[in-house]
This record gives C-alpha cells, sequence and structure tokens, in this order.
C-alpha cells in the first residue's frame, strides 16, 4: 500500500469519523448521554468551548489506527470488511474505555457506560467500512 492510498484513506476516515460524531453526540443522543451523567459536574464543554485542534487530531488517529491496521496487518480492501473489523474494533476498545473510565471516574453512569461501546462500534464499524473501500479502489 502506497502512501497517497494511506493518507487519502487516512482523511477520508477523519471526515467519516467526524461527521459521525457529531451525528451520534452531538445531535441524536445528546439527550441520552445528558440524562445518564454521572455524579462529576461541568464535564462537557459547550460547543463555543471546545477545543477543536484536540478534536480533530483525535478523529484523525483513529483513522489512522484503522488504514495501519487494515493496510499493514489484515489486508483489508473492501466495505464490507471493513465494517466488520471496524465494528468489532470500536466495542472491544468502546468496552474496555468506557469501563475502565466508570471503575475510576464520576463521567458517566453505567447505563451510558455499557451502550457507548455500541456507538463506539457503529461509528468504527462504518469509518471502517469506508476505509476499506478506499483501500481497495485501483
Amino acid at each position: 500500500m502506497d502512501a497517497k492510498k494511506r493518507i487519502l484513506a487516512t482523511l477520508v476516515g477523519f471526515v467519516v469519523f467526524f461527521l459521525l460524531g457529531y451525528l451520534f453526540y452531538g445531535f441524536l443522543l445528546m439527550g441520552f448521554y445528558a440524562e445518564n451523567s454521572g455524579a462529576a459536574t461541568n464535564v462537557m464543554r459547550a460547543e463555543t468551548d471546545m477545543v477543536w485542534w484536540a478534536l480533530i487530531l483525535g478523529n484523525l488517529f483513529q483513522a489512522y489506527f484503522l488504514v495501519y491496521v487494515f493496510g499493514k496487518w489484515a489486508n483489508i480492501t473492501t466495505f464490507g470488511s471493513g465494517f466488520s473489523a471496524g465494528l468489532i474494533i470500536g466495542l472491544i476498545l468502546g468496552f474496555a474505555f468506557n469501563l475502565s473510565m466508570y471503575g475510576t471516574m464520576n463521567i458517566s453512569n453505567l447505563t451510558a457506560s455499557l451502550v457507548d461501546p455500541f456507538v463506539s462500534g457503529v461509528m468504527m464499524g462504518i469509518t471502517g467500512g469506508v476505509i476499506g473501500w478506499v483501500l481497495g479502489r485501483k
């Protein structure tokens, strides 16, 4: 896999992941997460207070993680295989992260900690599908 294809797949994956994050966390499930927050206060930043460079870099790193795994180890080059791999990776990392945070912080309750890995799984699945498709293009 050449550098041009890795860069393109990372950028496309970043855009998809970023838009899905806005759709799920900033629109569809905003109320759910607000209702299932933990005892910690002032945890969520207002949109005007977000640290955009950090959010952008975080999404870029997540997209590149999938590009690296798919291209270096898994040889994933289709939407379907990328979706399946992204879904599994998103679920595993989602449960690992959310349960660790639930065990150590008061950011969210158990309900949100058990739902969020499925949101992560779907987001990583769709992003992984698109990345797989880009990596498989001739």
